[in-house]
């Protein structure tokens, strides 16, 4: 666990919490949460606008647009940096000179959330807020009434946090840095009782050097579980079983090699459902069924169901669990049905994501023509890192759609990621790509291309320009 200078210690009585930058995902469930434990709680943010200023404003809590030292106020008792904030900025600046308490939100989730809990962390550079709901949902149908904060919406509670009276806590574990004050991993403010580790790729290239940065990062949290913890363990990520070595606790690998304690047997499709096999150390340990798509997913949830296993939940409340599983939103979420053509909306943004979710789709629609339309906007995917690796991420589309990457002036120029580059290399390779410059231009090629039995696959970890909800309007 991280230690806590004496600058960033957490009062023993809080009432006023404030908290910068509150509208990110996971500062807004925090600030939710809070609010549900009876704290009065402000917030401050450069972007204040609707979903998220919408929904904390429903929930009670005071938000102020921009930075300005005018905005703490003089009753705080602590104040709640995100990471997204700078040592000079206006607010933190004021926070030093005013001698007031702050700390980190991972700090918070530790010391708000999770005390006197027991944790699941899931970590991983893929597969995180999928595998953390369907964990929380299947504690949840086993009654245990778990308390989680995960980084996205999960359908089944149609929110991203939960206060529960149980002894247990999912949380998803990020590798990204947590403050200003603070810059390693979130992750290791956490003192998990039990860890999943799905993938280890390089990734976050606006903070990350390279791979043997970002696994120094995970090889620091796995040092750092207890002895008493167990880890599970995708066995089938090199990178993941160089790691796992380092961890004093207890390991357990689940992967598709009959060598695994925990392997996937025969999967079968049957839209809308998958139907798989689930085999503990070569033997059949049950057959199920869920409506998520994709190999990758079903590995997400094999780790859940060996977490629940571990736990001692029932093989039947395990599989009500997998059936009733709703997933989580913006992660391959159906946003609408409009003369038989299908708009799916995916987080996906990392090369081996797009290429994960692509080729699921496709899987699961195959008798359908699957339209690949991304948008790079992540401050790694604006970079020119992986523009080699974008290559071979959409061999199962049947034609592809590349929106100009957005705010590339922020991006040095030798660094600048080309989508026009990215569509000149998959026409080499005979498919059939589209270059756009913006999402107006995008969506009038759509529109004259589409047509009955398609799907779209829209990919982006932003907005997106509300590109799912205009072609919903005009199909």
């Amino acid at each position: 666990m991280v230690k806590t200078t004496a600058e960033h210690l957490i009062p023993q009585e809080v009432r006023h919490i404030h908290m910068i930058a509150i509208c990110g995902t996971g500062m807004g469930a925090l600030a939710s949460m809070l609010k549900t434990q009876g704290y009065v709680v402000t917030g401050s943010d450069q972007h204040v606008y609707p979903p998220m200023s919408d929904f904390l404003k429903s929930q009670g809590i005071a938000l102020c647009q921009g930075y300005s030292a005018d905005n703490i106020p003089p009753a705080a008792d602590l104040v709640i940096v995100g990471n997204a904030i700078s040592r000079d900025n206006p607010e933190a600046t004021a926070v030093r000179a005013m001698g007031l308490p702050c700390c980190s939100m991972p700090q918070a989730i530790n010391h708000f959330a999770a005390a006197g809990k027991k944790q699941i962390v899931v970590t991983g550079t893929h597969g995180k807020t999928t595998t953390s709901s369907f964990i929380a949902w299947m504690l949840d149908c086993a009654r245990l009434d778990p308390s989680f904060l995960i980084g996205g919406i999960l359908s089944n509670f149609n929110s991203n946090y939960r206060v529960g009276k149980g002894g247990w806590i999912v949380l998803e574990g990020d590798e990204y840095d947590t403050a200003y004050f603070d810059k390693g991993p979130k992750f290791l403010h956490y003192t998990p009782a039990a860890a999943v580790l799905t993938s280890v790729e390089f990734d976050h290239a606006d903070i990350f050097d390279d791979l043997a940065h970002v696994k120094a990062a995970f090889a620091r949290f796995l040092k750092g579980l207890r002895a008493d913890s167990l880890l599970m363990a995708f066995d089938q990520d090199a990178n993941v079983a160089n790691l796992i070595e380092l961890t004093r606790g207890r390991v357990s690998g689940y992967g598709a090699s009959p060598d695994s304690d925990w392997h996937l047997g025969r999967v079968s499709l049957s839209p809308p459902e998958t139907h798989f096999e689930v085999r503990r150390r070569g033997a059949l340990w049950g057959t199920f069924r869920t409506q998520m798509m994709g190999r990758h997913n079903l590995f997400n949830l094999l780790a859940g169901i060996a977490i629940g296993e571990e736990l001692g939940l029932e093989r039947e409340t395990i599989g009500h669990a997998l059936e009733s599983f709703k997933g989580v939103r913006r992660r391959q979420e159906i946003r609408g049905v409009k003369n038989d053509v299908i708009v799916i909306d995916d987080f996906a943004h990392h090369p081996s994501a797009v290429r994960e979710t692509v080729r699921a789709v496709k899987s699961f629609y195959k008798d359908r023509r699957v339209a690949a339309i991304f948008e790079p906007r992540t401050n790694s995917s604006r970079r020119n890192i992986f523009q080699n690796d974008y290559v071979l991420s959409f061999d199962d589309a049947d034609y592809i759609c590349i929106r100009q990457a957005p705010m590339l002036e922020k991006i040095p120029p030798d660094q600048r990621f080309s989508s026009r580059q990215l569509v000149t290399d998959l026409e080499k390779r005979g498919k059939n790509a589209y270059f756009h410059e913006d999402t107006d231009q995008l969506i009038d090629f759509i529109l004259g291309q589409a047509r009955p039995g398609d799907v779209l696959l829209i990919m982006s970890n932003g907005g997106f320009d509300n590109i799912h909800a205009r072609l919903l309007e005009r199909l």
